[in-house]
């Protein structure tokens, strides 16, 4: 590690405590004497995501999170809940060194959960995810969602 102050090339470590997700280190240059912090952190690889035209598209929590508050403005879904379905879209497809997901393995995970939490939530998200076209798509999906319910009981 080189210092800051002078450009040597060799300190020591002071101190060193986790902070967030990171490894905190306190330093002392060997040379000048001076103190100075570093972050160490663990390089996680690029991930990306698979449109369906084939494109490719760095994975942005972001924006999955924007889409699923699109579908659940105005319904009682938490904050933590819509927090829950991006943390399992991530575990599921993004855990260890994975790094390529489809726009289909997300929506289908985001899918999932929102049938659990909330109907209306699940079918808005539904109608831009799978691109309903007119009435009658939106008619089978309630219809599908329906009867999913009712093998539940």
């Amino acid at each position: 590690m080189r210092c800051p102050y002078c450009q040597y090339e060799e300190s020591k470590v002071i101190d060193s405590r986790p902070s967030d997700d990171k490894k905190r280190r306190r330093r002392e240059c060997l040379k000048c004497g001076k103190r100075f912090t570093t972050y160490e952190v663990v390089e996680q690889p690029m991930r990306i995501v698979i449109k369906r035209d084939g494109s490719l598209e760095p994975y942005d929590r972001n924006k999955l999170l924007a889409g699923i508050y699109h579908a659940v403005k105005k319904r009682p879904v938490s904050y933590t809940q819509v927090n829950a379905i991006a943390d399992k879209v991530e575990e599921t497809y993004l855990g260890g060194w994975h790094s390529q997901m489809t726009s289909v393995q997300i929506g289908t995970v985001v899918l999932e959960q929102l049938r659990h939490i909330d109907e209306i939530a699940y079918i808005r998200f539904a109608s831009v995810y799978q691109d309903f076209k007119d009435a009658s798509s939106f008619i089978s999906a309630i219809a599908a969602l329906n009867e999913e319910n009712s093998e539940e009981l």
